[in-house]
């Protein structure tokens, strides 16, 4: 009986783990053409041996299914053999580098990177990338990546699954995610190799029809576009539309929550509207736009946070009473008496800052708190129901289309407790 792999590590030399780029084995350093020169087993995937010519005593062993070959580089190691395994890019990076580590120890192997194809899209492109995301969905359900857009991260790279849509995939996820105008799209195919391709497409853009199987997708944010507001849908406005903090990205209501939002503050002509922890503004805002007679007084504590609702109220063209950079509820007292209130933040003091708002809610007015939590709930629903105010309690639950190779798959967004109380 042949000696299992762990029997033969005792006695095993090293295995030497180069990396390639799509140039194959013909762009290589000299360093390592001179390993594989010496070698005399060489692994790799069945692409690359079609590309080279084997020197006299050289032994080929195909890669493409990994797990059959880590038997047979164990008994060449053991035998004194000089083995070379031949791998995309960096090995430790998506790569075979992770299999290896399972059956070698690291003192059996030593690795020798390529660029990996994070490196050379973001060279390619002249971007520094220390900022940047990754994420594979070689054989993932496409939630990763709607959840990964919605941290709106600065620079996100897709390492893309060809049987599963690939580069289309990416583009209808991330139009699913209303964030097609805050990315541009880039498309990178045969990165390393001579016949190599990088372009940017814009939105609506077929993609080539020769596309490379071997390709990546590239979003890169951009500074949000000029728009014109008559031209923009009255309320359910896309989540991308609105200017953020660039070191809080995807921190906002989201578009589905809104527009709850909006109809569970019922509206009114005329009057005042309180929107306490505003963030960028979004709802308040779309409230302006859907009631232009609104007086809007807008609340954020975060530094930066009034001129970020300022910008974007100029972008949709409202015009809010006032906007408040400070912390409630000390700044309630600068406030007129409200009749609608939105409570969107607070924190621990959410408890407080609802009792100030109650002592100064007019006849007829609506208080509205999202929650993430029940024990929020638990804490905030019996100070409106002791101030005698009608209450109402749901839960919003949404879910966005996300593509699939063959069809449509929901992604979920965090659920949403939202808690209301009416002043007769």
């Amino acid at each position: 009986m042949a000696p299992g792999i762990g029997g033969l590590l005792g006695q095993q030399g090293r295995l030497e783990v180069i990396g390639t780029d799509a140039g194959g084995v013909s762009a290589l350093p000299v360093a390592a053409q001179q390993l594989l020169g010496q070698a005399q087993l060489v692994a790799g995937p069945r692409r690359l041996r079609l590309a080279m010519d084997l020197g006299a005593g050289q032994r080929w062993l195909d890669s493409d299914q990994p797990e059959q070959i880590f038997e047979p580089l164990a008994e060449a190691l053991a035998a004194g053999q000089r083995v070379v395994l031949l791998a995309s890019g960096d090995p430790l990076w998506f790569g075979i580098g992770r299999l290896l580590l399972q059956r070698f120890s690291p003192q059996q192997l030593r690795f020798h990177p390529a660029p990996c194809s994070l490196q050379l899209a973001f060279a390619r492109i002249g971007r520094p990338w220390q900022d940047a995301s990754w994420i594979s969905l070689h054989g993932r359900e496409p939630e990763a990546l709607a959840a990964e857009l919605q941290k709106r991260p600065p620079a996100l790279l897709v390492l893309t699954d060809p049987s599963r849509g690939g580069a289309e995939s990416v583009r209808l996820i991330l139009r699913a995610s209303g964030l097609e105008a805050a990315y541009g799209f880039w498309l990178a195919e045969r990165l390393g190799h001579p016949a190599e391709r990088v372009q940017q497409l814009a939105p609506g853009t077929p993609l080539p029809a020769d596309l490379d199987p071997l390709h990546l997708v590239l979003l890169l944010a951009e500074p949000p576009a000029e728009i014109a507001a008559a031209d923009l849908p009255l309320f359910g406005l896309e989540d991308g539309l609105f200017l953020q903090h660039a070191d809080r990205p995807g921190l906002m209501t989201k578009r589905e929550v809104r527009i709850q939002l909006l109809a569970e503050l019922q509206l009114p002509e005329r009057g005042v509207l309180w929107d306490l922890g505003a963030g960028v503004g979004s709802v308040g805002l779309e409230a302006l736009r859907l009631r232009p007679g609104l007086a809007l007084w807008a609340l954020e504590r975060r530094g930066g946070g009034a001129a970020l609702i300022e910008a974007n109220a100029r972008r949709l063209g409202v015009q809010p009473a006032g906007v408040l950079e400070a912390s409630a509820p000390g700044a309630l007292a600068q406030l007129p008496d409200p009749d609608r209130v939105l409570i969107g933040g607070g924190g621990r003091q959410r408890a407080e800052i609802l009792a100030a708002v109650l002592g100064r809610l007019r006849p007829g007015g609506v208080v509205v708190l999202p929650l993430a939590t029940l024990e929020a709930l638990a804490e905030l629903r019996p100070l409106l129901e002791q101030a005698g105010l009608a209450v109402r309690v749901g839960q919003h639950q949404a879910w966005r289309g996300a593509a699939l190779a063959d069809g449509t798959r929901l992604a979920p967004l965090n659920p949403v407790l939202l808690l209301s109380g009416s002043l007769s």
